[in-house]
This record gives C-alpha cells, sequence and structure tokens, in this order.
C-alpha cells in the first residue's frame, strides 16, 4: 500500500478493530485476542489478522476505557527530546508543561539519546497509548515513520530540526545565520584561526552550523583549514579532549566556535585547565545556566527553548482545534549575547 499524499495525512481517522476484522475476514474478538497477544489464535490466522493490520496502519488501543469517557481524547501529549537532562531540551520540556497544564493535560516525557531506533520505538508506544499529539526533535534523517500517526489524525509537531520529506509543522531557528553571526563576530575581534568544535554530523542542526561558520569565513576571506574543524562530539567530555588537543597542538587556534552548550562545557573546562580562558576566545551556540558567571562571562548565539516550547506546544493544540490547518514553519530569532569570552583578541601578530 502506498502512502497518502502528504496534503491529505491530518485528515484521517485511526483504524478500529473492526476494521481489521472486516479486511482479514474473521471476527472482532480475534482481532482482541492478536493485539493482546492472546492464545486461540492459529498461526494462519495471525498472519492475516497482522497483514491487514499492517495494511490499515492498525495500532492496538492500550487506553479505549479513558478515551470513551473524554470524547476520544487521552488528555495527553507526548514529547520525544535529544535528553531531558539536557538544560536546552529541559527548557523545551518546562514550557510545554505549562502550556499543556493550563488545558489540564498531562505530557509524557522520553529521551533518544540521538538514537534513530529509539525514536521509532518512542513514537509507536506513545501514538499506541493515544496521546492526542507529538512533539519531537526528530534523531533519524528518514521521517516516514512519521506518516503513520500523522495520518490517523495524531498531530505531530517538530522542534529544533526541520523534518525531510514531510509535511508537518515544525518550529526551528534559523542555524546557519546563527552560526555565522558567532564566527564574524570572532573575525571582527581580529581572529583568524577559529576552531569550530562540532556535534554530531548527523543532526541536521550540525550541519546547519558548520555551514554558517563556513560561510563567515569565507565571506571574511578566510581560508578554511581543516585542522580547525572537529566534527561528531557528543558531550562534555569528548569536546573537553578535543579542545585541549587543538590548544596544545602545533599552531592552536586563537577563538573557539562551539555548536551546543555541552560542547561549550566541555571547551571552557579545558580553557580553564590550561590557564588560557583570558587568552583564547569563544563564543558557543546556546546559553546555559551559569554562563554570565564564570569568568570570564561565556558569549554566546542564544536561541530561547521555552520559546520553542510554547510555540510547538500552541501548534499542537490549534491542529486539534482544527486538523485541516496547512502545516506550518515558524522560525525563530536568535541573539547575539556577548559576555566576555567572545570578546578577547588574538595574541599580538596572531591575526595574520
Amino acid at each position: 500500500m502506498s502512502d497518502p499524499p502528504d496534503e491529505t495525512l491530518h485528515r484521517r481517522t485511526r483504524a478500529t478493530m473492526r476494521d481489521v476484522a472486516a479486511l482479514a475476514g474473521v471476527g472482532i474478538k480475534t482481532v482482541s485476542r492478536w493485539a493482546n497477544g492472546e492464545s486461540g489464535v492459529s498461526p494462519a490466522t495471525a498472519t492475516r489478522v497482522a497483514r491487514a493490520a499492517s495494511a490499515l496502519r492498525f495500532q492496538p488501543d492500550l487506553v479505549a476505557g479513558n478515551l470513551r469517557r473524554t470524547g476520544g481524547r487521552s488528555m495527553s501529549v507526548g514529547l520525544i527530546l535529544a535528553s531531558v537532562d539536557n538544560p536546552f531540551c529541559a527548557a523545551i520540556h518546562r514550557a510545554v508543561e505549562d502550556v499543556a497544564g493550563s488545558r489540564g493535560v498531562a505530557v509524557f516525557s522520553a529521551s533518544t539519546d540521538e538514537d534513530p531506533r529509539r525514536e521509532r520505538a518512542l513514537v509507536a508506544a506513545f501514538t499506541s497509548r493515544r496521546v492526542d499529539g507529538l512533539i519531537l526533535t526528530a534523531t533519524a534523517s528518514d521521517h516516514r515513520h512519521l506518516h503513520a500517526a500523522i495520518e490517523t489524525g495524531t498531530p505531530v509537531v517538530l522542534v529544533d530540526r526541520a523534518p525531510d520529506g514531510l509535511a508537518a509543522d515544525v518550529v526551528v531557528v534559523d542555524n546557519v545565520e546563527g552560526a555565522a553571526t558567532a564566527t564574524a563576530h570572532l573575525v571582527r575581534r581580529g581572529h583568524r584561526r577559529i576552531a569550530h568544535l562540532g556535534d554530531l554530523s548527523v543532526i541536521v542542526t550540525a550541519r546547519q552550523r558548520h555551514e554558517g561558520h563556513l560561510r563567515a569565513l569565507q565571506t571574511a576571506g578566510i581560508p578554511l583549514d581543516d585542522r580547525l574543524v572537529v566534527p561528531g562530539l557528543r558531550g562534555v567530555d569528548a569536546a573537553h579532549a578535543a579542545t585541549r588537543e587543538l590548544l596544545t597542538g602545533p599552531e592552536p587556534p586563537t577563538a573557539l566556535f562551539t555548536s551546543q552548550n555541552l560542547v561549550t562545557i566541555g571547551a571552557i573546562r579545558a580553557l580553564r585547565e590550561l590557564g588560557a580562558q583570558h587568552t583564547v576566545a569563544l563564543v558557543g551556540f546556546d546559553d546555559f545556566a551559569l554562563a554570565d558567571l564564570v569568568d570570564p562571562g561565556i558569549t554566546v548565539v542564544a536561541q530561547n527553548p521555552a520559546d520553542i516550547g510554547r510555540a510547538a506546544a500552541e501548534r499542537v493544540f490549534a491542529r486539534l482545534a482544527d486538523p485541516d490547518l496547512p502545516p506550518e514553519r515558524i522560525v525563530l530569532p536568535t541573539r547575539l549575547v556577548e559576555r566576555g569570552s567572545g570578546e578577547i583578541p588574538p595574541p599580538a601578530g596572531a591575526g595574520a
């Protein structure tokens, strides 16, 4: 069965056990026993039911009783983020909770740990529990697994990362422009050896921030030095090790552009260990707690995760009220926050 056109995805209804039973040529009780893993269903019948369920994109209803009591709503929203303990994700989580809580709706959250298989499993788990909407930061580059949720009437809003090949609501910031602003700021301070410490290259925002960094260098006429680009960093420890290696190697950079908050924290630790926090400039993408209290304060390109969370949650409820709304791309601004680390000039003679 081919996928329906994207523009129809928000208008379908969920298949029921009755639909599966009719297509498989069995009784509803047989479908129920199959869905609940009960005995009494022959292998041949189970195969026929499974094929019918797959064709109809049927998902077992785990909360049917509650749905009947609430007019078809589970009064819950699923929130799937990269890591709920990351400060950026935590701020999105809190904003979604605030919007949902004001409507008496619960929020169930989980972390993908940037694992596409885990993402797909979580989407399936939440939709099988009939959440009224899904908000997620997609890890997978292939977003077709979200079609089934959307076409059965579940609003899906993607945050932070825009989907490929999927007509869906999305809330993002302009990562390319934000990264270009960060690197251009360092260039204006006289730096030419600017290292870029990047997140996992499979993540679209990491690629966009690298693109913005390259754009700023090209605009300034600074040739790219591949030795100053370190992609694929995941977490504080990896960023710490990479920063130490850069700064203790030959021809070290005079400035760093770090791609996300945990990478920035790892870089700060390395700078302080080496006593270089006042001689090597640093601009990070994403703000974080206490960034203004360290010495020097950390200059950042800040996005507002609370605004992202609020916009995503509001979009879920708008689509619940009107399922025929066209997909919307909401782009929120970033801003450069100067605190000291990004304003450190290069050593005399290092700008050439």
